[in-house]
């Protein structure tokens, strides 16, 4: 039985199934469109894309590091609960790691990559099915370290992602003062969020969004008109200080900055060191999450509303 394209609009509108998939069902089943439906429900294709309507804003971001090159995967799902889950965990260790292996830094090449049970896309529709939960791989970040060096990384409670490459002037890779700073590092950027690597890369664009904010802090709290330029600058000034690696304060010792450290760990094994480049990935950044009443959820499901 031949079909038609508005066949497989049809069949992808009544399922919420892939239209790869929905071809796919025709081809299996002569056009039957009836038997396509079954045959969609029984590959659970058509309950895992009806998932995909829902917000996912939990999850984890993990991270892969081999040799010269790292990356960094946000999956997502729609429970905590659920980011907890051994299953799901895995499977965002196995994305970071065939990003890595795949040189990919794109969504779309890293959805139609090979992972260990097929591509990733069809691992997570098997993903969504066994938990019950929208899964989505949401970003994906590489980085490549050029020359001798090291990349540190590290990963908080499965919130925080953070990827540096540190270059050097010899090969120190595997020196344990050198691995200690990358870790060193890692964690600050973490917990201090450095929005730039030095005061050289702040563009005025930034710096003019600032200004405008502190002024309208300053005029909030009632500071004179008149003193409110000369305020605004002083803390301009201090800026670097705030949102660049190097000037920041050391989170584990806040007397030195970051590029006193690296200086003092350089003089120490006798090679010099510098940040070629970091990636930081926060957890759910810019998902809108849906926020549920659950006595009202609750009283939904029962028909008590």
């Amino acid at each position: 039985m031949a079909y038609t394209a508005a066949d497989v609009k049809n069949l992808r509108e009544t399922t919420g199934a892939g239209m790869m998939d929905c071809k796919k069902a025709l081809d299996e089943n002569g056009g039957d469109f009836q038997k396509s439906v079954d045959y969609l429900r029984a590959k659970g294709l058509a309950a895992a894309a009806k998932k995909q309507s829902r917000v996912a804003a939990e999850g984890m971001i993990s991270a892969c590091v081999k040799g010269k090159i790292a990356s960094l995967v946000e999956v997502n799902c729609e429970t905590d609960f659920v980011a907890k889950n051994d299953a799901f965990q895995a499977f965002a260790k196995d994305t970071a790691n065939v990003a890595v292996d795949g040189n990919i830094s794109d969504i779309e090449a890293l959805l139609s990559a090979k992972g260990p049970t097929g591509t990733i896309k069809d691992a997570i529709s098997d993903l969504t099915i066994k938990i019950g939960e929208k899964i989505d791989v949401r970003r994906v970040s590489l980085l490549k370290l050029e020359g001798n060096g090291i990349i540190g990384s590290y990963v908080h409670s499965g919130k925080i992602g953070v990827i540096v490459a540190l270059g050097a002037d010899k090969d120190v890779a595997g020196n344990e003062a050198f691995v200690e700073l990358s870790k060193d590092i890692s964690m600050h950027i973490a917990a201090a969020n450095p929005q730039f690597l030095s005061s050289s890369e702040i563009d005025e664009d930034y710096k003019n969004k600032e200004a405008e904010i502190y002024a309208a802090q300053l005029k909030e709290q009632g500071k004179p008109e008149a003193m409110i330029p000369n305020i605004v600058k002083g803390k301009l000034n201090k800026l670097a200080s705030e949102v660049c690696l190097l000037e920041q304060s050391f989170v584990k010792d806040p007397d030195i900055t970051i590029g006193k450290l690296i200086d003092s760990v350089s003089a120490k094994i006798g090679a010099k060191i510098n940040v070629q480049k970091f990636i930081k990935l926060n957890l759910g950044e810019g998902v809108e999450k849906k926020s549920e009443n659950f006595a009202e959820e609750i009283a939904k499901i029962t028909g008590q509303n």
